[in-house]
């Protein structure tokens, strides 16, 4: 019963963000981003940002509970190349279960930064468990906080959730990354396998994409810089 409970209100989350087109999901997404750089003292540090190998947004993540509770979404994910660029993003479903007191319906954000290519490796391979497939943390906020630094923060994944404009590091441990290969049929042809999406084998003139990709040059240069 609790299975089936958890099934149901994961499919309910998902849905409520389900019925966007990869387009709109990748405006959405610059839109997240812009936000972000628009309060850099609340917000992911500059040092994280700068140094990421990849990040992964999901606009308008839902969660839903009664006592049982499942959060979905569906977001882009890209990773940045030896050269520093940004590579078109794969598009990606976010899902996960809970257990406790909860009840309602939230949406928030979702900002997850890689620090490295062994999680991007786990989801181009298929499922891939945060916290079970690679050690995730809710990230540090604060522009100055100095976070590839600090010894304590060593984590591979590092995660944030934005609700009321302001971001703060979140714990989701047991969600599970998958590529949507259907929104990526959608847009980059039926040919195009996840790699080839990130290593620049499948290229696209879609202008949703060029946004998008613009939009993280903008903030990991204007990180790096400082």
């Amino acid at each position: 019963m609790r299975a089936l409970f958890t099934a149901i209100l994961l499919f309910a989350a998902a849905s409520v963000s389900a019925n966007t087109t990869p387009d709109e999901r990748t405006r959405s997404a610059t839109t997240v981003l812009k936000e972000m750089s628009a309060i850099p003292e609340n917000s992911i540090p500059e040092r994280l940002l700068a140094e990421a190998y990849a990040i992964a947004v999901v606009p308008d993540l839902t969660k839903a509970a009664l006592v049982f509770g499942g959060r979905g979404g569906k977001g882009v994910i890209s990773v940045r190349g030896a050269d520093g660029a940004w590579s078109n993003p794969n598009y990606i479903n976010v899902g996960g279960g809970s257990w406790g007191f909860q009840a309602g319906v939230q949406k928030s954000d979702l900002i997850l930064v890689f620090t490295s290519k062994s999680g991007v490796d786990g989801i181009i391979k298929g499922k891939f468990t945060l916290g079970a497939d690679a050690a995730v943390a809710a990230g540090p906020v604060g522009r100055n906080v100095q976070a590839s630094t600090d010894e304590n923060l060593k984590a591979e994944i590092y995660s944030y959730s934005r609700s009321k404009g302001l971001f703060a590091g979140v714990a989701i441990d047991g969600t599970v990354i998958r590529i949507d290969r259907k929104a990526n049929e959608t847009v980059y042809g039926d040919m195009a396998s996840p790699a080839s999406i990130f290593d620049g084998r499948t290229q696209t003139q879609n202008q949703a994409i060029i946004d998008f990709r613009n939009q993280l040059e903008e903030g990991s240069s204007r990180q790096a810089k400082k």
